[in-house]
């Protein structure tokens, strides 16, 4: 009897076997034809491995266990003891602490660029200076960076670029055609987009960079189960109608929000007001993402009375998934940042982030009105 599944079934096997000490010496003489460990590589991991990396039009791509893990990864492909780091000042507050609190205890020098001087970087690079590491729609506050110009800055100054690429998701932007040379995302997010995996990946500009970061995974054991990489690669099949209806509900809400006399300012770039609205539009080929921030008053009563009268968007400190969510960067993603470096990115009390699932816009707004009702 033939089997010729249409969808790859899931290898849930922790290792492999061999014929004999032949085929164990084939297995390390021809990379790639068998497989051994899961730790190594196994046919799920690979095919979510694949497909991402032809979505980012990459030379190679690796999974890891998390979002978080593939940061490491990716510094850790450029970086070792000794070595400087950049980072954008605006960061999702994981990175920061990974730079700061985990990678410095390595050995590694950590110093962070505002983003007015981001694009310069004068004063900012040192003869050990490795990398930047930035993101292409900024966490909370949704800045938009210019990834061509930045790319050539970097590249000016013999430096990397890695761009998290998480908030935009390769439908939006493609960091990899714009200069950058290692993307990573947390594939947790939209990539997986249904808040049941969690997951990373990093894709290289080059094979050998893609090559590195596959030794760190393996010597690291930041590897994904076989069950979450069969998730997501099923997930990646409605990314595409799944970003496209993102977009649109976000910014129809992001227009409602912004006329509301209890919201002071929305952040989203999608709105004609937001400074980097049209690099957003050409970055983001016409689409502006799911995320947006909105400031309501800093006054903590005020938003815990509008997070009660919700009924259909829930508190969940994450993003991305098929239902609209919504998170508070002061007491989750952003509190472990100074209280200086938290007001000067305007995290301050009465900051919403708002993660616009694929539900009709008017759902969204029906519950956000009579939230804002009992503020």
């Amino acid at each position: 009897m033939s089997i010729n599944p249409k969808t790859t079934p899931i290898y849930q096997t922790s290792v492999f076997t061999f014929d004999d000490l032949n085929a164990l010496e084939a297995y390390f003489e021809e990379p790639g034809q068998s497989y051994m460990y899961t730790r190594y590589g196994n046919p799920n991991n690979e095919e979510l491995a694949q497909e991402i990396n032809r979505l980012e039009q990459g030379q190679g791509a690796v999974i890891t266990s998390s979002g978080m893990s593939a940061i490491l990864t990716a510094v850790l492909v450029y970086a070792k003891a000794g070595d400087h780091v950049l980072c954008a000042e605006e960061i999702y507050g994981g990175s920061s602490s990974l730079l700061s609190q985990e990678l410095t205890r390595l050995g590694l020098e950590v110093t962070y660029v505002p983003s007015a001087e981001i694009y310069a970087l004068e004063g900012y690079v040192q003869p050990n200076t490795k990398l930047l590491l930035a993101e292409t729609i900024s966490n909370p506050m949704m800045v938009v960076t210019d990834l061509a110009r930045l790319a050539e800055t970097c590249h000016g100054k013999g430096i990397k670029l890695v761009v998290d690429n998480t908030f935009a998701s390769p439908i939006l932007t493609r960091p990899l055609a714009l200069g950058a040379d290692l993307v990573i995302h947390s594939v947790t997010k939209y990539l997986a987009g249904h808040s049941d995996v969690t997951a990373g990946v990093v894709i290289a500009q080059s094979e050998a960079e893609a090559k590195r970061a596959a030794q760190i995974m393996r010597t690291w054991g930041l590897n994904l189960s076989p069950f979450d990489s069969w998730l997501a690669a099923r997930s990646l099949k409605t990314l595409k109608l799944r970003m496209r209806a993102h977009a649109a509900s976000a910014l129809a809400v992001a227009q409602w929000l912004a006329q509301h006399p209890k919201v002071q300012a929305v952040f989203y770039p999608g709105l004609a007001s937001h400074p980097q609205h049209e690099l957003a539009q050409t970055q983001g080929n016409g689409l502006f993402g799911g995320m947006l921030s909105f400031r309501m008053a800093d006054d903590q009563e005020a938003v815990n009375r509008f997070m009660r009268a919700l009924q259909q968007i829930p508190f969940a400190p994450s993003l991305a998934g098929v239902t609209t969510s919504l998170s508070y960067p002061l007491g989750t993603s952003h509190r472990g940042l100074t209280r200086e470096l938290q007001e000067k990115m305007g995290i301050t009390g009465g900051l919403i982030r708002l993660s616009v699932g694929i539900e009709d816009a008017a759902e969204i707004i029906a519950d956000l009105e009579q939230g804002l009702a009992a503020v």
